[in-house]
């Protein structure tokens, strides 16, 4: 476990991460580093106080991951935290929460699964665009700093990455300064780990798509897709949604097996996937209900 300072571009905060693999790259929140992220700061403190610099090996905006480097950290032995299974979760299940809440390093806390696949999306509070996730929904008290700092089961395996919370202000863990209300969003372990590989790998992410523009402010109804877009098609031609039949105007209801009541929702049970799967889906067209399956397609980097 760390505790990651960060200051750049007039900006500073403190968050969390935890170490990864033997070769010092540390797993946390990309809104955790993002200020640091362009030649700005970046440090990392053990518990025992010891303080490394680091920097920053890739962030995945949308999955707000971002993987860091220990610089000159071969006088330390470090000990990977042992990765869970968040599929396997059940609710109810126990949850421990470690990091260092309004920079109170070392804090835990507990709680436990109080729902799954909860569609999340969520910004760092400098005016980003939201990042998406199929998160593990947990009751353990996860404040701002307990960001990017780990999940556990009650075997102490890594299940999550704190990622956000819902206030009674409607605030995130990226930012404001409302506590916890007992609803804090974990990114799935299982996701973040594909991530984090990823982004060692190779410095960029990879998003899966399905080729569509949907239609913002829908609520309840399912994720509309766009009849127009100003810029391209509504559905991209020879992409997977295409090749599946979709069509402008679309009503998607259900993908695989989340029921879809909003763009965020579909975008987010898009992510929780991986480029080349095929799963089904279910949408109305002029009333009529449909299904049709579909295999992802990917996309490098944010845009």
């Amino acid at each position: 476990m760390v505790t990651i300072e960060t200051s750049g571009g007039g900006e500073s905060g403190t968050g969390t991460g935890f170490v990864f693999d033997e070769e010092g790259h540390i797993l946390t929140n990309n809104h955790v580093v993002a200020s640091a992220a362009d030649g700005g700061k970046l440090s990392a403190t053990f518990s025992d106080g010891k303080q490394y610099d680091a920097e920053v090996v890739g962030r995945a905006q949308g999955y707000d991951i971002a993987v860091v480097k220990l610089k000159n950290a071969g006088d330390r032995e470090l000990a990977p935290l042992p990765l869970g299974n968040s599929e396997k979760m059940s609710i109810g299940d126990t949850t421990i929460a470690i990091g260092a809440p309004y920079g109170l390093s070392g804090t835990v806390t507990t709680g436990i699964v109080s729902a799954k696949n909860r569609p999340v999306a969520s910004s760092d509070g400098q005016g980003s665009d939201a990042s998406y996730m199929n998160a593990l929904q947990t009751d353990a008290s996860i404040n701002p700093g307990n960001s990017g700092g780990p999940l556990l089961d009650g075997n102490g395996a890594v299940i999550g990455v704190n990622s956000a919370i819902q206030s009674g202000g409607g605030g995130g863990l990226g930012g404001g300064s409302a506590g916890s209300i007992g609803l804090g969003f974990a990114i799935p372990v299982d996701q973040a780990e594909r991530v984090a590989s990823q982004l060692i790998e190779t410095g960029v992410p990879v998003y899966p798509v399905i080729g569509v523009r949907v239609a913002t402010g829908q609520q309840g109804q399912g994720a509309v897709i766009a009849e127009r877009v100003s810029d391209g098609e509504p559905v991209a031609s020879g992409g997977p949604a295409d090749k599946a039949g979709l069509q402008p105007g679309d009503v998607i209801t259900r993908f695989d097996e989340t029921k879809v009541d909003s763009s965020p929702t579909l975008i987010a049970s898009i992510w929780a996937h991986k480029p080349g799967e095929t799963v089904k889906i279910t949408y109305t067209r002029d009333g009529e209900k449909r299904t049709t399956d579909i295999t992802l397609g990917s996309r490098k980097g944010e845009s």
